[in-house]
């Protein structure tokens, strides 16, 4: 949005998740239940993958740095949010709120929801959730690792097990829970550590 209309991150985030919040509703009301039936192997899963993001990271230092995870394909690590922003706290509750509560809907819809059942059959609605045809989830994988930069391989490692929790639970809400969880002990560890990159 900024740079077509420059507006302060006071006003852009909150009207991203706004502007995000009514299309869901208004397309993809009907596909999302809050019915879980894996609330804690979501739980755990959700956690498990925030640790394998960070664990590289913490256990290795410099490990961000090579040339294997910033290049000119995958780009380098760089926070999306403006110094000034980082020291704005609505800003950061706000940005929270977008990652975890509207990203993992729009993703799961899409990589999970769609392009893992397109992928298995070009008519989709007739592929059952959680279907795995193994080409189907493995493109997948590959795709959502690439959309994550410099943290392809933990990208890669993510996809493969939120991937493997929809062939498991055959259930989306699973996912976003999930994805939700990730997120959330993200932007925890983020804001307490002040490792911005993990943010871009």
């Amino acid at each position: 949005m900024s740079p077509y209309l420059p507006v302060p991150d006071r006003v852009e985030y909150p009207a991203r998740v706004l502007i995000l919040a009514v299309t869901i509703w208004y397309f993809s009301r009907r596909l999302l239940t809050l019915r879980n039936s894996f609330f804690l192997l979501s739980f755990w899963v959700g956690v498990a993958v925030f640790a394998i993001w960070v664990a590289p990271d913490l256990l290795v230092p410099g490990w961000r740095s090579h040339w294997l995870f910033q290049n000119d394909i995958t780009g380098s690590l760089k926070s999306s949010i403006s110094e000034e922003s980082l020291r704005d706290w609505f800003v950061l509750i706000v940005r929270s709120i977008r990652a975890i509560v509207i990203v993992p809907i729009v993703e799961e819809l899409f990589w999970r929801g769609w392009l893992m059942r397109w992928l298995a059959g070009q008519d989709f609605q007739k592929v059952p959730l959680g279907t795995y045809e193994p080409r189907a989830f493995w493109i997948t994988a590959l795709l959502f690792a690439a959309e994550h930069g410099p943290y392809w391989e933990v990208g890669l490692l993510a996809g493969v097990v939120y991937n493997w929790l929809m062939v498991r639970t055959r259930s989306l809400t699973a996912c976003i829970l999930a994805h939700a969880v990730t997120n959330a002990c993200l932007c925890l560890f983020v804001v307490a550590t002040g490792r911005w990159e993990y943010w871009l």
